[in-house]
């Protein structure tokens, strides 16, 4: 299968924050954007936010290994300095870190790992494996 960057619309509660996060907080670039809609740059991926208001997720969480990790989330498979990077930033934040542990441990797909909540409630994962081979095995 050919390798390509993924499109994600997800609906947001400010578009001002959102842009806060994302740009701010993580580092991302925006692409185009109105009062009703932005295009994040997120690891070369491109996430659109468009403002919806109020809305609600009912989400189960699932056990790997020794963590209870959120069904519903997305995220990003970096390498491990941009793993780093964002991990400092976030620590510099007020945005609170969760799960930061490595998952399978001396095993293949062995990867380091941590979740955070974005202002619109939305769960992301940010993975970096000991080995990329790792990934999809």
């Amino acid at each position: 299968m050919e390798k390509a960057a993924f499109h994600l619309s997800l609906p947001c509660r400010s578009i001002s924050l959102t842009k806060h996060f994302y740009v701010d907080i993580l580092g991302a670039n925006t692409g185009r954007s109105t009062q009703a809609w932005v295009d994040i740059d997120f690891f070369g991926n491109q996430i659109t936010f468009t403002k919806a208001g109020d809305f609600k997720f009912d989400y189960r969480s699932y056990k790997f290994e020794d963590s209870v990790l959120p069904a519903f989330h997305f995220g990003v498979i970096v390498g491990q300095a941009s793993w780093l990077e964002v991990f400092k930033r976030l620590q510099e934040s007020d945005y609170e870190i969760t799960n930061e542990r490595t998952f399978l441990k001396d095993k293949n797909g062995e990867h380091r790992s941590f979740f955070l909540v974005d202002p619109n409630h939305y769960t992301i994962e940010f993975k970096s494996f000991a080995d990329k081979k790792g990934i999809f095995v």
